[in-house]
């Protein structure tokens, strides 16, 4: 293997991967697996659909994407369950550190879009291992019962070849367009996302978000799951 900065194999304090729960949950996961393809694909498979993707899930302390926390749950946005992706990676000896992007979404529920006030997805949160001597894109944010739900196939990830958002549903229709690459990060950066969100969304918006959560004690009274799913419409 070529050098790799250590941070990518280090823990940190949101990237857990040290956590007594996340080295069981990897060590589970994986088995007797000692091949690193085969167990970043377990991790990946475990974390894409054992951890339900929620929009709706608390996003401005670092305790809202800790590893642990988001195992703990078993629910977060795309960024949370990307953190537990890396962790668990790390956990087996993989190097491994968080990326993001923006993302324009064409497809997804009217409730959710109104909320947001936007169909961009600022910092879109995925996992880069590092696997054969290259590092590799997962992208573990949407379960399979989900993907069914709108009409999309759930996303792959094999260990070789990058595993990125389709850009179209099994309609044809536009689903995921990327728009701006935001690098990779050794852990998560919760500033520079809220910042980001305020400047994409509003900083009048984001601060009734985080109100919301916090007179609701942490969890907004939201079911994405019940939410009437658009079908490609502008």
């Amino acid at each position: 293997m070529d050098l790799i900065d250590p941070k990518y194999l280090t823990p940190t304090p949101i990237i857990d991967s040290d956590h007594p729960a996340i080295k069981d949950y990897a060590a589970t996961t994986t088995g007797d697996t000692r091949d690193t393809i085969e167990q970043a694909v377990k991790l990946y498979y475990a974390v894409r659909d054992g951890i339900w993707y929620d929009p709706y899930y608390p996003f401005y302390l670092p305790e809202h994407y800790r590893a642990s926390n988001i195992l703990r749950s078993g629910r977060g946005y795309c960024v949370c369950k990307a953190a537990l992706l890396c962790a668990a990676g790390r956990a087996c000896g993989i190097p491994a550190r968080v990326g993001f992007a923006d993302v324009k979404n064409h497809l997804a529920t009217r409730q959710l879009l109104d909320f947001m006030g936007s169909d961009l997805f600022v910092f879109h949160g995925y996992v880069e291992f590092f696997l054969k001597n290259r590092w590799v894109k997962a992208t573990p944010a949407f379960n399979r019962g989900l993907c069914e739900r709108h009409h999309v196939a759930p996303l792959e990830f094999n260990g070789l070849h990058d595993s990125l958002f389709q850009p179209f549903n099994l309609k044809q229709e536009l689903f995921m367009e990327y728009v701006a690459d935001h690098g990779n990060y050794a852990d998560v950066p919760v500033d520079v996302i809220v910042a980001a969100w305020k400047s994409a969304y509003g900083e009048e918006r984001v601060d009734s978000w985080i109100q919301g959560f916090e007179d609701s004690k942490k969890r907004m009274e939201r079911d994405f799951y019940r939410e009437e799913v658009l079908w490609g419409e502008d």
